[in-house]
């Protein structure tokens, strides 16, 4: 008698980017093994947990976290053991970290290396972004070590200057060696002189606390940034990727450059398309620190129809978990505050709500920004879709069911949510994370440090290499 397969996940309506159908989903050594139809009886497994009435959805991917992140003299206060137990409460199953150098005498191969080891503590599987801050003659041999770890992906940023920020000189070699090496050209846009102009004015007028932090970096400044960018993209022909974008400016430039023919891609963050930049004159802005800020109701819903208009590409949480003692150091100059939000437990749900719920986009198109736009975008293999061979990542939830948000309830290693009070639909019911189920009706169980580094295949290679049922 041949031995049972490990789990067999019963009459859910199991929903990809490119479909859905009413199947039973078995899995056996962490792979999808079979879809069967749900008319058929269930076959036998050593554990079967049944989703009828239910939706049963790939593993969320987040293609932008920052773990045990060190800027400046602030670390944030979580680790791989505390973010990827989040993420897999909040759904997600494999996470994409950056190897940002802390400082000049950390290397962005050393970054990277520094996170890898850090990430044997992880819950879920990991993949890893480099980082280049300046150029000198041993960056080409360091992208090349870094491809062939599996890193296929460098994050530059144009503004902090005297700390991440990266010329345009760099910029330019860097994007001429990721075409080189297969690889994809992250992009934190924001102009700096502008910013930097920006930001002196309102300290020589007094107005740098957290409560003016949306007036010191302008829509304009992103925009600008991203313009700039997609045209050295275009003139190396790298593929470019443009983290947390928040106005339907920056997302229109990149959807001009996609009917030119260029290869490039938007993302978007949770809290961009929920808060807006009122949260600044609420009891508590610092809340609210992050960069690019929050923009103008206006901008918001323009973000939100580009989001339910498919013209963004992901939406990630751009994770990063500093607590409000941190926030409230220096909410007298914003030049001096930690910069970003927790959120990597609370992406499933506030995407959910935004982009179905609220803008009566389907189901498949939230699996698409969620799961499968970021893992064919970065090139995991096996991850974003409910299909044979595949790895065995995979979330039962309720589109109905409503929580409330309470940050001090949740599980990211801080003390608060920026989406405090706030009532979202579609929260995880049942995780399965590389077959293993996380997260049921008895509660999380942890794994242990199971995660697995993921090595990303090369772009191009991936794009092409992607059978067509997996296409948008």
């Amino acid at each position: 008698m041949s031995q049972l397969p490990d789990l067999v996940i019963a009459h859910g309506t199991v929903v990809n980017a490119f479909g859905r159908q009413n199947a039973h989903v078995v899995v056996d050594g962490g792979r999808i093994t079979q879809l069967i139809s749900a008319t058929e009886p269930v076959p036998a497994a050593q554990r079967t947990v049944d989703a009828g009435g239910k939706f049963v959805v790939p593993g969320g991917v987040d293609g932008h976290c920052h773990v045990a992140q060190v800027t400046g003299r602030f670390r944030t206060l979580d680790d791989y053991a505390v973010t990827s137990q989040a993420a897999l409460w909040g759904g997600t199953t494999t996470i994409i970290d950056f190897g940002i150098p802390r400082d000049a005498q950390e290397t962005p191969l050393d970054a990277v290396l520094n996170k890898k080891r850090l990430a044997q503590e992880s819950r879920c599987d990991v993949a890893l972004h480099g980082s280049v801050v300046s150029w000198d003659e041993t960056v080409p041999w360091q992208l090349e070590q870094l491809a062939a770890e599996g890193v296929r992906s460098v994050k530059m940023y144009t503004t902090n200057r005297g700390s991440t920020m990266a010329d345009g000189d760099t910029i330019l070699k860097v994007m001429r060696e990721m075409v080189r090496l297969d690889g994809l050209t992250y992009i934190h846009a924001e102009h700096d002189p502008i910013i930097t102009d920006c930001t002196g004015q309102h300290a020589s007028d007094g107005r740098i606390g957290i409560e003016h932090l949306h007036q010191t970096r302008p829509e304009l400044a992103e925009e600008i940034s991203v313009k700039e960018t997609l045209a050295m993209a275009e003139y190396t022909g790298a593929p470019v990727y443009f983290v947390h974008q928040s106005t339907p400016g920056a997302v229109d430039l990149v959807t001009e450059a996609r009917e030119r023919g260029q290869e490039a891609y938007s993302e978007t963050c949770p809290h961009y398309l929920t808060l807006d930049d009122t949260v600044y004159g609420s009891s508590f802005p610092e809340w609210y620190a992050c960069c690019p800020p929050m923009r103008s109701a206006e901008t918001v819903a323009a973000l939100k129809d580009r989001l339910a208009a498919g013209a963004i590409h992901t939406v990630s949480s751009d994770h990063s978990c500093y607590d409000l003692s941190q926030k409230r150091e220096r909410t007298d100059d914003v030049r001096f505050m930690p910069h970003g939000l927790p959120g990597v437990e609370t992406r499933m749900p506030v995407t959910f709500t935004t982009l179905v719920s609220e803008a009566g986009g389907s189901v498949e198109d939230f699996v698409e920004v969620f799961s499968a736009g970021p893992a064919r975008i970065n090139a995991l293999p096996r991850k974003g879709a409910i299909v044979e061979g595949f790895d065995a990542d995979v979330v039962i939830f309720d589109p109905a069911e409503q929580r409330t948000v309470d940050g001090g309830a949740l599980h990211m290693g801080t003390d608060f949510s920026p989406f405090e009070g706030k009532t979202l639909n579609g929260w995880a019911a049942v995780v399965v994370s590389a077959g293993r189920v996380v997260l049921d009706g008895d509660g999380f169980h942890d794994p242990g440090p199971v995660g697995r580094f993921v090595a990303r295949n090369g772009f191009t290679e991936h794009r092409d290499a992607l059978s067509v049922p997996l296409s948008v």
